[in-house]
């Protein structure tokens, strides 16, 4: 029972987490671009690896955080069906363009992101 209270509180705050830094990112970007959500996934995936690769893997957080912080904090603060959504949207608008760099970026750089954080880790 702990676990699933663990993982609830986690993606709770990670949600929060989410929407206060997606409305940050637009007060600084236009919002033609799904720029939030792009940067919460690209965050997201940097703490991630950096939580399993180095805290975890390492024995430094129990397994207890460990839920907390990965399926529950990661889980909720991470977006992949509204990247889908901003993605199809996006191609809808005709914004082929757009849509492209949307895929390209946040495959590509959260990839990266989270394989830094394992270089990083070791």
């Amino acid at each position: 029972m702990i676990n699933y209270i663990l993982v609830s509180a986690g993606a709770a705050i990670g949600g929060a987490s989410r929407y206060w830094l997606s409305n940050f990112v637009y007060k600084f970007l236009p919002a033609n671009f799904p720029y939030g959500t792009f940067t919460v996934n690209l965050i997201g995936s940097f703490l991630l690896g950096i939580i399993i690769y180095l805290l975890s893997d390492k024995g430094i957080i129990s397994q207890n955080l460990r839920l907390f912080l990965t399926i529950g904090f990661c889980g909720g603060f991470t977006t992949f069906s509204t990247f889908s959504l901003e993605t199809i949207n996006l191609i809808r608008n005709a914004e082929f363009l757009f849509a492209a760099l949307n895929v390209l970026l946040n495959v590509t750089l959260c990839l990266i992101a989270t394989y830094i954080a394992y270089i990083l880790a070791n």
